[in-house]
């Protein structure tokens, strides 16, 4: 009898050279290759998901201090899923069961419902619409409130991209993002944005990697005459380069450099560029965080170009 494997049924989709594999367990990213070009520093199928490689952040992207909120009038309290630093982190979804609610050679989508449960007393349908095209990969996030009052909502997503080279510290990075947001030593928001111009969190312009450490939020983006923000990651030499780009209904990207994954011989491998529709701790602070009201719709797009 075969395994079941760890993430689940495996959803294939291909097109020309590039394949990509969406999983049953939270409707990640498990890879993503153009021919020989492991586009994705994912993991195996016979291994879980580690460090949220590839996972949908929902319905709330990055951390939530203490994992307590207000939201009108009532305090909620969710699972600390980061226990070391106090924390509640990316959502609720990663480990559910989603459904392939349609499947064609090219794309595939994938459905969930989130009841209300404690922490979040809150009904919310998902949809994830992976798809890829001549141009690479297309990932559309619709969130729907099925209850009958308003709800708090975020989405994310936390890809790690590679260029062919061993560690990311070679690749060029370019960023189009004014600002940063400053945390504390539990890497929390502390309310203060820093403007990057001019310090080590700076990659207005394209350069090296190289050796600094981010588990940093951005935010100030610089969109291009579309609304769209497009964030480069190439390689030194010129033979690999890829584009990740967020409509603008993403408001904040977080780029992670992986220091901190396991085992230590993954660290640096991939660089995570995590489009966010809000700042982490908003479901806290408020800051992009979106209300839905009752059946209403929200739509949010981003993709990779290769």
């Amino acid at each position: 009898m075969a395994l079941h494997p760890p993430s689940g049924e495996q959803h294939r989709i291909s097109l020309g050279g590039q394949v990509a594999v969406v999983t049953e367990v939270g409707a990640g990213l498990r890879c993503y290759k153009s021919g020989e070009w492991e586009i994705l520093d994912g993991y195996r199928e016979d291994e879980m998901c580690s460090a949220a490689r590839g996972a949908a952040l929902l319905p709330w992207p990055n951390r939530l201090e203490d994992g307590r909120y207000e939201f009108r009038g009532h305090t909620y309290q969710t699972a600390l899923t980061e226990p070391e630093r106090h924390n509640a982190i990316h959502g609720l979804t990663r480990w559910m069961n989603w459904r392939a609610v349609q499947r064609d050679e090219d794309r595939v989508q994938m459905g969930l419902h989130l009841h209300p449960q404690p922490g979040y007393p809150f009904s919310l349908d998902l949809l994830i619409d992976y798809r890829l095209t001549a141009d690479g990969l297309t990932v559309e996030t619709r969130a729907r409130n099925r209850g009958t009052g308003p709800l708090p909502f975020g989405a994310g997503h936390h890809p790690y991209l590679r260029v062919g080279t061993e560690l990311i510290d070679e690749a060029f990075l370019r960023v189009p993002a004014l600002l940063r947001l400053e945390v504390d030593e539990r890497l929390n928001p502390t309310g203060r944005a820093r403007r990057v111009e001019g310090t080590p969190y700076d990659f207005l312009k394209a350069q090296p990697v190289g050796g600094v450490k981010l588990d940093t939020a951005y935010a100030g983006l610089i969109p291009d005459t579309e609304g769209i923000t497009r964030i480069e990651l190439g390689a030194p030499n010129g033979s690999l380069r890829l584009g990740l780009w967020m409509g603008p209904a993403y408001s904040h990207v977080m780029i992670f450099t992986g220091d901190t994954v396991s085992p230590a011989s993954r660290r640096r491998r991939g660089l995570g560029i995590e489009p966010m529709t809000c700042a982490p701790n908003a479901l806290r602070t408020g800051n992009g965080l979106r209300v839905l009201e009752p059946d209403e719709t929200f739509t949010a797009s981003w993709g990779i170009t290769i």
